[in-house]
C-alpha cells in the first residue's frame, strides 16, 4: 500500500480536478480500458466523494487502490490496473 512520503512513479495521470461525481468515476473507467494491467493510473480529484467512490470503484472492479496523498487543494489517488 502507498502511504504519503512515498515515490510512486505512475505511467499515466489523469486529472480530474473541477469535476463532480459521478463524473471522475467515469473518467477512470474510460482511462482504465486503455491501459494495460500492471500500470498504475495517478488520478488528481477535488470532489469530496472521490474519498469514497474510488476506492470503492477499485473493490468492484478488482483494480487495485494503492492509496492517497493529499496534495493542496486536490487528492492524488494510485490504482494499479488488472
Amino acid at each position: 500500500m502507498y502511504s504519503e512520503g512515498d515515490k510512486m512513479n505512475s505511467d499515466v495521470r489523469l486529472d480530474c480536478t473541477g469535476m463532480v461525481c459521478p463524473q471522475p468515476i467515469v473518467e477512470l473507467a474510460k482511462q482504465r480500458r486503455k491501459m494495460d494491467p500492471g500500470e498504475i493510473l495517478e488520478l488528481w480529484a477535488d470532489d469530496e466523494g472521490a474519498k469514497r467512490d474510488i476506492p470503492a470503484w477499485c473493490e468492484q472492479t478488482g483494480n487495485e487502490f494503492l492509496g492517497s496523498e493529499e496534495n493542496g487543494s486536490f487528492v492524488k489517488y494510485f490504482i494499479r490496473t488488472v
